[in-house]
């Protein structure tokens, strides 16, 4: 299971639903229109926003140990992020909500003003991990429930939730490495062991292919690049409308308005 990606579920999902857009035209790439379908977005922000996580793990010391992806129950599901390291065992559910008002309070958390299950389900998942895990190593402690929010606009905490930690995902690693010491080397040792056994999880998987990342890379590409074009014709009519103001003068705009003000 170590061989698994950050993201890989989401990419998959989001190539599957890829194949059935048709490529965009010249004339549409020429300005800018996403090369996403509708029913894509949600999974490109999200692949952007497992990754961006999984970058941020990655940076932990070396005795902490990192999986991504893991399946886990039915229809699909999956744990973004499973962290083992001094500090205990972490189920880390990633969000991407960039510039997004987020909301928290004991038992709810909103984004911009929308009710999200996110408490429920990262619950549901630390208790799933914990229950599997201590039916080999029954000392274990508690998996911990992880929220990472990725990009967010502005975070409100009205009160903490007890079971569930709620953070920036820039906090993550710094939060992370000040744990204190639950696990020893040896625990964490057979731990990762019982973990990267694909025989532990609940449906079976065959690792990434070698060209799922350079495919997202190339959908990646796409995006960004329609995005600056967007921007760009965007300030070109920003400016020639300027400039034709300003070339007319006064008195056109004042003429303008007069007519638009007139009755009719």
């Amino acid at each position: 299971m170590s061989d698994q990606i950050a993201a890989q579920s989401v990419i998959e999902e989001l190539l599957r639903l890829q194949q059935a857009v048709p490529p965009r035209s010249g004339f549409a790439r020429f300005w800018g229109y996403s090369p996403l379908g509708a029913d894509s977005v949600a999974w490109y922000r999200g692949a952007q926003g497992e990754i961006e996580v999984g970058r941020i793990l990655s940076r932990l010391p070396p005795e902490w140990r990192v999986f991504h992806a893991l399946p886990i129950g039915k229809a699909g599901a999956d744990i973004d992020h499973l962290v083992l390291g001094p500090g205990g065992i972490f189920t880390i559910n990633t969000k991407h909500h960039r510039g997004k008002k987020i909301w928290i309070a004991e038992r709810t958390i909103m984004v911009d003003g929308h009710k999200q299950p996110y408490l429920r389900n990262s619950k549901f998942e630390a208790t799933r991990v914990t229950k599997m895990l201590r039916e080999r190593m029954p000392q274990l402690p508690p998996a911990q429930a992880v929220i990472a929010l990725v990009g967010p606009g502005q975070i409100t905490i009205k009160k903490k939730p007890d079971e569930v930690r709620v953070m920036d995902a820039n906090d993550l690693r710094r939060w992370l490495l000040k744990r204190p010491v639950s696990l020893i080397e040896a625990d964490l040792v057979d731990l990762a062991a019982i973990v990267d056994a694909p025989a532990t999880w609940t449906a079976l998987t065959s690792g990434p292919t070698p060209s799922l990342m350079a495919k997202f890379a190339v959908i990646d590409g796409e995006f960004r690049t329609a995005r600056v074009r967007r921007t760009v014709w965007k300030l070109l009519r920003i400016v020639s409308l300027t400039a034709i103001l300003v070339i007319a003068g006064p008195s056109f705009i004042t003429a303008v308005f007069q007519d638009f003000l007139a009755p009719h």
